[in-house]
């Protein structure tokens, strides 16, 4: 298995173009305008020039702290630590349970806040229930820390698939329910002609609910019909699109290969080539499954469809109405597969709490 971070939630992005006020979505970041303080009064010192870009995204609570309580760390990345917490004092008066980005922020500035002021950028185009956003953005003055206010999340399809080995299976109908909301996810952000170009299950994430989210949008960029090629190699080998490793190419069609390959892994409980060695040894075709015959002739003709070369690749769109994809399962099927998950890893965390006593479990 490839071994990856343990990430819940990550992800920064790219510079879409600018929009008005008017026109951003109500859940989108709201500005700080009504704030009586001038960005000079609120951060004192250093602090106010390196958060001056993110001005208009931070919220006006001076202490997060007011807002969320009880914070427990559930993941660690790159770009720092993810935490659950409860939020309290929301408008309905019931406190609600969300996912808290802990960025830290440095007298010399970051890469991380300059990716982070990125990525808000696009989030103010972007909503759409199967991409992850960003809720509120505070300002820790205790800590000098930026607090990230997200949808708190369940696992990863990741998560999901590392438990394989565990007992965890994923039936056809489930894989295709998993590939339509990616599908749905990628069909809106090329509508906008943004191009994931980091498609794979650490980079979908899934909700109590069911519901599939892609996320991290690190590698993400925005391209325009006259020039929608890149040059610069981006994302994991392994779900990499072929034509990424061999000069120009449409930044739109790569994420449909990244998704077949996704899928892909779905089944075979790795990504394709993952064994491989050599980097220079990755093809452009998939390895064959290990047992093909196990699954439909809908599920054949999606993995052939996602991996044609890119003039002929069809877009998401296109996907949507494959056969594979219109038998998905229902979301209650994968409501029971997230229990199920819960269920095994409830079972190891007694067995190794077993063992770390010096007993053998069974």
């Amino acid at each position: 298995m490839v071994r990856r971070p343990s990430i819940v939630v990550n992800g920064f992005g790219t510079l879409p173009e600018e929009e008005d006020d008017d026109e951003r979505p109500p859940s989108a970041i709201s500005s700080s305008s009504s704030s009586p303080l001038t960005p000079a009064q609120r951060y004192p010192g250093w602090m106010y020039e390196v958060v001056r870009p993110l001005e208009e995204f931070i919220d006006d609570v001076p202490d997060p702290r007011e807002l969320y309580v009880d914070l427990q760390e559930i993941a660690e990345g790159d770009s720092g630590s993810v935490f659950s917490a409860r939020q309290v004092n929301t408008p309905l008066g019931s406190p609600t349970f969300v996912a808290i980005k802990q960025v830290a922020i440095l007298p010399s500035g970051s890469q991380k806040l300059r990716d982070l002021e990125r990525e808000l950028v696009l989030l103010k185009r972007v909503r759409h229930q199967n991409v992850l956003g960003m809720d509120a953005l505070h300002v820790d003055l205790v800590e000098d820390t930026l607090w990230i206010q997200m949808e708190l999340m369940e696992r990863s399809l990741a998560d999901v698939i590392a438990l394989f080995e565990e007992g965890i299976t994923l039936q056809e109908k489930v894989m295709a329910r998993f590939a339509s909301d990616a599908i749905s996810a990628l069909d809106y952000l090329h509508s906008l002609k943004i191009a994931h170009r980091d498609v794979r299950s650490d980079n979908m994430l899934l909700n109590i609910d069911g519901v599939l989210k892609l996320c991290d949008f690190s590698n993400a960029v925005q391209v325009t019909p006259q020039a929608p090629t890149c040059t610069d190699v981006v994302g994991v080998i392994y779900w990499q699109a072929p034509e990424m490793r061999a000069g120009p190419y449409d930044a739109l069609k790569v994420d449909t290969w990244s998704l077949g390959a996704t899928v892909w892994e779905m089944v075979q409980g790795e990504p394709p080539f993952s064994e491989v060695e050599d980097p220079r040894q990755i093809g452009d075709q998939w390895p064959s499954l290990r047992q093909p015959e196990l699954y439909s002739r809908s599920f054949h003709d999606f993995l052939h469809l996602s991996s044609l070369p890119s003039v002929s690749r069809p877009d998401p769109g296109a996907l949507s109405k494959t056969p594979f994809i219109r038998s998905a399962c229902p979301r209650s099927v994968v409501v029971q597969v997230l229990s199920d998950c819960r269920t095994i890893e409830e079972r190891m965390h007694k067995r190794l709490s077993v063992d770390s006593q010096g007993t053998i479990s069974s």
